[in-house]
Parts: C-alpha cells; structure tokens; sequence
C-alpha cells in the first residue's frame, strides 16, 4: 500500500497506473475468494474494483474527444460487468474484464513510456542546443 504522503507525489498518469493494477489485483483476488466459496471477500473485492473504475472514470479529460467517450463507455460496460459478476459470482465474467483491464492497462503503460521518451529526448535536444550556443559564444 502506498503511503498518503507518496501518492501525493504522483503524477495523474502514475495515480491511473496505480488504479488499473489496484483493480487487477482485486478482481484477482475475488477470483480466489470465489474459488474457495469466501463470498463476503469475493463481494468485497469486487465493490472495490468497481469503486476504481468509477475512479478512473471521473479522471477522464473529455476535451480529449470521441475517445474520452469511447472510454467513458468502456469503463462503465466494464463497471456493469463486475456488478453481474458479483451477483453471480462468476469467475468468467471477471476474466472478461480482468481481460480489458489488462489491455487498457498496457496500451497506458506504452503511452507513459512513450510520453516519458519523447519528454527526455526534447530535454536532451535542448541541452544540445544550449551547449553549441555556449561553445560558439
């Protein structure tokens, strides 16, 4: 669990990072309580998951366009799914969503990283330029 004094030092995009495995791990853990009938944990579990996909829906930038709405969409599809899963208890609804979970969290991780490249070669461009400017002053 992270401290209250280190989140506060996240940026949004690690704040979503640690939602989309947040909710993994207690889908994954449903699963588990499930599997051995614990259906008071299997419920817990699985509010919680969707507490976190109401969460990562209300970070939604929808001046992003057609595809904050796509996502918004997603997201409370996905949130639905875990409310049937919980009624049911159905450990194959929570591999479905646990599947697009998993490639949401994914496609995020390659566009931190993506983000954190380009952010560091413009960084390393700029010093660049600053160094032949100062050689040739």
């Amino acid at each position: 669990m992270i401290s209250n004094e280190a989140l506060h030092k996240k940026t949004p995009q690690e704040i979503t990072s640690l939602l989309y495995e947040a909710c993994l791990d207690n889908l994954e853990e449903a699963k588990r309580a499930i599997e051995i009938n614990d259906l008071m944990v299997a419920n817990e579990k699985l509010q919680k998951a969707n507490d976190i996909l109401y969460r990562l829906g209300a970070g939604i930038n929808y001046e992003a366009g057609i595809v904050a709405d796509q996502l918004d969409a997603l997201y409370n599809y996905l949130a639905d799914r875990v409310v049937q899963a919980n009624y049911h208890k159905d450990p194959e609804i929570i591999n479905e969503v646990v599947k697009n979970i998993e490639t949401l969290y994914t496609a995020w991780s390659k566009a931190m990283k993506k983000n954190v490249d380009h952010e560091n070669k413009t960084v390393k461009l700029k010093k660049n330029a600053y160094e032949k400017n100062a050689i040739f002053e």
